[in-house]
């Protein structure tokens, strides 16, 4: 396996708790519905002081591109290095919500919610029945307003009148992650980067309101060939793209916001543990989900102490491992319901470092095969850009 260097600081490998209530992704659409006049929205990130005069907003995701990533693709990409600048309006950082993973982040982003209250706590997460549920292979079972109750952000700006639009993947239409992250919007699918631009300047040339869309390509070439990768630096390219058009494009009262949702890190095959290679991992666990960098972990009766014992000994260094009870009272889903607290593992083990926890036999091979990986709690991987452009604001 070919990894490449990432770049990283020593400094990105530090511990980062999320920043619920103050300066998470949970507080992003809440801001923004703020600025679009939606009752009782609370503008907590004072983005109105920046976007004074502005009556239409796109937030546009980039998967993967975390604050960390941000110089190795700036040198790639020259209008993504101006905003990092702070050109034409701010740049600053956010906090991804726990686990730093995709589905929880996109849920946490479009419910404008900590994911104790929503309830998507995971990329895997155990039902009820003991069955596994894998958030982005997920239909109509469960519902996806019922498995997520809380109301989305889209929702609730159309429910005041704020014209809504999404704009992603045609395939994602429908999908149970959709309706739980993104519920509320007109949905236009677009199936690259350059109809993700069309389709967002399109809604925000029609009328004021909120446009979400959302570009997965830097974090599918992360995980498949490593941050800085060839694939990867083009893949930040095609970012640039997108965001060259939608700048210079954008009608005069309108804002782009460029977020993320988690960070990556290479991780070299000298990091990673194998439960299928380490009895001590599998003894008196009988469910597994999560993914390798935060693994939950179910035990048999009366053998949570052995099975924290057990990881701890192995891992060492590389991990924190916790109790379902002690991650929910350190506050890294925030509150949590009893209705979703199965949801999260006997056992909790949070990686570190350039560490992950493969689960051969319990998940698909390809999930210990990756080059760059996230879900944990290290700087990298929870710290995420908000970068602000307004046309209003860059004369």
């Amino acid at each position: 396996m070919i990894v490449p260097d990432d770049g990283l600081p020593a400094d990105a490998l530090r511990i980062v708790a999320p920043a619920y209530g103050t300066g998470s992704l949970a507080d992003l659409l809440p801001s923004v519905s703020g600025v679009l006049g939606v009752p009782g929205a609370a503008d907590v990130l004072g983005l109105g002081a920046r976007l004074d005069g502005v009556d239409r907003i796109g937030v546009l995701l980039v998967d993967g591109l975390g604050a960390y990533q941000l110089p190795l693709a700036a040198k790639h990409a020259p209008v993504l290095a101006d905003l990092a600048a702070g050109g034409g309006g701010h740049a600053g950082t956010l906090t991804a919500g726990f686990p730093s993973t995709t589905p929880v982040s996109l849920v946490t982003l479009g419910a404008g919610a900590p994911p104790g209250a929503h309830g998507v706590l995971g990329f895997t997460v155990r039902r009820p029945d003991g069955r596994t549920l894998t958030h982005i292979a997920w239909g109509d079972d469960p519902d996806p307003r019922e498995w997520q109750p809380v109301p989305t952000r889209l929702e609730t700006a159309a429910a005041a009148g704020v014209e809504v639009t999404v704009v992603s993947r045609s395939a994602f239409e429908g999908s149970g992650l959709s309706l739980a992250a993104n519920r509320g919007g007109r949905y236009v699918g677009a199936d690259d980067g350059d109809a993700v631009a069309e389709g967002m300047l399109a809604a925000l040339r029609r009328s004021p309101g909120l446009v979400y869309g959302y570009h997965p390509d830097l974090d599918h070439y992360g995980h498949e060939d490593g941050i800085d990768s060839p694939t990867w630096q083009a893949a930040a390219r095609g970012v640039d793209r997108i965001l060259d058009r939608i700048v210079h494009g954008l009608p005069p009262t309108a804002a782009l916001l460029v977020v993320a949702d988690h960070g990556q890190l290479n991780v070299p095959s000298a990091g990673r543990y194998d439960m299928a290679d380490i009895p001590a991992l599998r003894d008196g666990v009988v469910a597994v989900t999560g993914e390798p960098r935060v693994r939950y972990l179910y035990a048999t009766h009366g053998a949570v102490p052995d099975v924290i014992d057990n990881w701890r000994g192995v891992l060492g260094a590389d991990a924190r491992v916790l109790t379902r009870d002690e991650a929910i009272g350190e506050g890294w889903f925030g509150p949590v319901p009893p209705a979703h607290a199965g949801r999260i593992g006997d056992v909790v083990v949070l990686c570190q470092g350039r560490a992950v926890a493969v689960a051969s036999g319990w998940e698909p091979v390809k999930a210990g095969q990756l080059v760059a990986y996230h879900g944990s709690a290290t700087a990298a991987e929870m710290t995420v850009p908000l970068l602000v452009h307004s046309p209003v604001h860059s004369r």
